[in-house]
């Protein structure tokens, strides 16, 4: 089975600006989300995108 493109996990600083149905992790600041999104990229082997100021995702292409 091949699942083709998906989000993975979302990081953020606002979580009300993220829906629930993903793994969520919530970040005091800019610079924690940046640190998440480098070290979760790798981790699932994903890309990290960002959304808003806010929220990054990361997605499997």
């Amino acid at each position: 089975m091949n699942l083709g493109k998906f989000i993975l996990a979302a990081i953020t600083t606002n979580p009300n600006r993220v829906p629930s149905g993903t793994t969520v992790f919530v970040c005091d600041d800019k610079e924690q989300m940046d640190y998440y999104a480098t070290n979760l990229e790798a981790i699932l082997d994903g890309i990290a995108h960002a959304i808003t100021d806010e929220v990054y995702i990361i997605v499997k292409h």
